[in-house]
């Protein structure tokens, strides 16, 4: 078995697929997929998301700095890809994909009900990087769908379906083979019945 050797290029996969979710004052709000999303920073919470500077929603990111990250599943997929196809400047992908604005807490840009996270985002820096511009930005709120939360009121994100972005193909995260820390987690002693 050999290995080839290629020449640089963005082979960091899987990635999540998201709606970044935006809108100017007094016009239609508007959505861009972005595979190229992630987290900075724990405290204070920040993300960002490059985006070209060619996408219909760039300048609307840049003249407003305040964007929602909407989580993609299973049942937000086709919507997804289309919003990551069309442009904004021909078509409402609201109404396209019959999706329904949320309004958010902390900013005007809307979030996307029918996704299970609403991220709510404000920029705080735009970083020129060549083909993609960086919007470093501080997450100032979050809204999650009350059908992921069990009796007690915890959160369990895992079973949203939640989607990824690889290699130009849609996945959706499978089984789960671990934890964080398990592999140095002391095991279990059974209890001995008698």
């Amino acid at each position: 078995m050999g290995k080839q050797h290629w020449k640089p290029g963005n082979m960091l996969y899987p990635v999540p697929a998201v709606m970044v979710s935006c809108q100017k004052e007094g016009e239609r709000p508007n959505i861009i997929t972005v595979a190229w999303c992630g987290t900075v920073n724990t405290d204070k919470p920040m993300l960002y998301i490059s985006v070209r500077k060619t996408r219909y929603s760039y300048d609307i990111l840049k003249e407003t700095r305040e964007f929602v990250v909407n989580l993609v599943n299973r049942e937000t997929t086709f919507a997804a890809d289309y919003c990551g196809v069309r442009s904004g400047r021909d078509v409402d992908k609201f109404e396209q994909m019959k999706l329904t604005p949320l309004p958010s807490e902390h900013i005007q840009a809307p979030g996307i009900q029918e996704c299970p996270v609403n991220i709510e985002c404000k920029v705080t820096q735009i970083i020129p990087l060549g083909s993609h511009d960086m919007f470093l930005a501080e997450v100032v709120g979050v809204t999650v769908d009350d059908k992921y939360l069990d009796e007690k009121g915890k959160f369990h994100l895992n079973k949203a379906g939640l989607v990824a972005y690889s290699h130009g193909e849609y996945l959706e995260l499978g089984k789960k083979i671990g934890k964080f820390g398990y592999s140095v987690q002391k095991p279990k002693k059974s209890k001995k019945r008698g």
